[in-house]
């Protein structure tokens, strides 16, 4: 089901549940879309138009396209994990209409030839694809890295990136330099770009595995104290606080930061904030469980670590109230020999961009834990404003960047049924409950 394209230029969904969290509506409606725009949405739409493809919506759901804030590409360096055309489909498959992607490839997009060479490549490769229509593709947009080689150390020519039109700055490494971060911040600040930063201090999180805690120690492996993250981002906020610059903090994952950014806000820092989908879904527990394949699986051994349950607790929380603005997911595709080592040995990461909305619905809004609207908000409007784009509306007269999904849909994660190349996932050969029957991209 997942990505199916049609090609006539008239559709009406029938009877859908239209979900668009900007006007906090949730209602059944006929939907009617036409060159690439949402016609009307009513009731009950008659009489149809001849020429037009009608389509039986009933129980599935409607809502505006999905926007990730940040994830990997292997290409260019690493194109035997991922290509652009397999990530293209994967975020499309998964009902992603906007993808946003790190700069930590090889090279490093540290420059605007690199900028200039990424776009090219997404456009070449992209249109080659039979598979994909050009008018139908989830839309790329790339991250500038802040230092050069994101090692941290020099800044890059940022006002060169920003003209070339990258979308904002970040690493998606920890910046080991105060001293480099805080004139990062006040030299960004008119450049007006969202800058990401992951609060992460890695001298304290040394080697550490998985999250230190009870679930460390009965497992033998090595933990990533709490404070690792949270030591770091009480500093970044002291930047924050010092500069005035809006910063959006990235992979959120324990208890304690959910907190030190509510008194942030509560202060008017100008600060946004993100977790991975994972982390909403499973705490370090899952790492010793028997419901995986085995235990140990090494698809669990994410950066930051998987929290332990109060971490895991507060994250739902904070985005339920909107502490933490947004869901991202962080795709990370490895091949089968990478993440085929022992636990502590394997590359941190997973994939997510087919997974996450079905597996997120089902333990959040399946469950009464989240309202249907909460979840789409955190996966798409709310992204969007963190990366200062207009997010996409399901309203008449808006363009039709949508996506359909079919919450009791079952299919199995297998790597035929997977448009990623890579299947580095904890659910692989499991059967999942809601699949995305079509995306929409104007």
């Amino acid at each position: 089901m997942g990505g199916v394209y049609l090609t006539m230029t008239r559709e009406l969904l029938r009877q859908v549940r239209v979900l668009d969290p900007i006007s906090g509506t949730d209602r059944v409606a006929d939907v009617a879309i036409a060159s690439g725009k949402i016609q009307a949405i009513e009731t009950e739409l008659t009489p149809v138009p001849p020429d037009t493809q009608v389509r039986d919506c009933q129980g599935l759901i409607l809502g505006p396209g999905l926007v990730d804030l940040y994830s990997h590409s292997g290409e260019p360096g690493f194109e035997s994990r991922e290509t652009l055309v397999s990530l293209g489909q994967a975020a499309t498959a998964g009902g992603f209409t906007r993808l946003t992607l790190l700069p930590n490839t090889v090279p490093v997009l540290d420059s605007p030839a690199g900028l200039v060479w990424i776009e090219n490549a997404v456009a070449n490769r992209v249109l080659a694809d039979r598979r994909t229509e050009a008018k139908n593709k989830t839309r790329f947009h790339f991250w500038g890295a802040l230092t050069l080689n994101a090692q941290g150390q020099h800044m890059t020519e940022l006002a060169e990136l920003a003209a070339a039109g990258v979308i904002g700055f970040t690493d998606g490494q920890p910046l080991p330099n105060l001293s480099l971060l805080r004139r990062l911040l006040e030299y960004l600040s008119p450049l007006g770009k969202p800058i990401a930063l992951w609060p992460c201090d890695s001298e304290l999180a040394g080697q550490g595995a998985m999250r230190e805690g009870p679930e460390s120690i009965q497992l033998g492996l090595p933990g990533n104290p709490a404070i690792a993250e949270t030591a770091a981002l009480a500093a970044l906020l002291e930047c924050v606080a010092a500069t005035g610059t809006p910063v959006h903090l990235m992979r959120i994952s324990t208890a304690r930061s959910v907190e030190l950014i509510q008194v942030a806000r509560n202060q008017g820092l100008p600060i946004t904030a993100s977790t991975s989908w994972m982390h909403l879904l499973l705490s370090s527990e899952a790492i010793g469980s028997d419901r995986w394949q085995h235990p140990y699986n090494s698809n669990l051994r994410l950066e930051p670590p998987l929290g332990n349950r109060s971490d895991q607790t507060a994250l739902i929380a904070g985005v339920q109230q909107g502490i933490i603005d947004a869901i991202a997911i962080d795709h990370m595709p490895y091949t089968y020999e990478e993440k085929t080592v022992a636990f502590a040995d394997a590359p941190a990461g997973a994939i997510g961009l087919e997974l996450a909305l079905p597996l997120l619905w089902q333990a959040l809004v399946a469950t009464g834990t989240w309202s249907a609207l909460e979840l789409w908000q955190g996966l798409s409007t709310r992204p969007a404003t963190c990366l200062q784009q207009s997010p996409a509306r399901v309203a008449v007269g808006q363009p039709a960047e949508l996506t359909l999904f079919a919450p009791q849909h079952s299919w199995q994660v297998t790597p035929q049924t997977l448009k990623s190349l890579a299947c580095n996932t904890p659910w692989l050969g499991q059967q999942l409950v809601g699949q995305v029957v079509k995306t929409w991209c104007p």
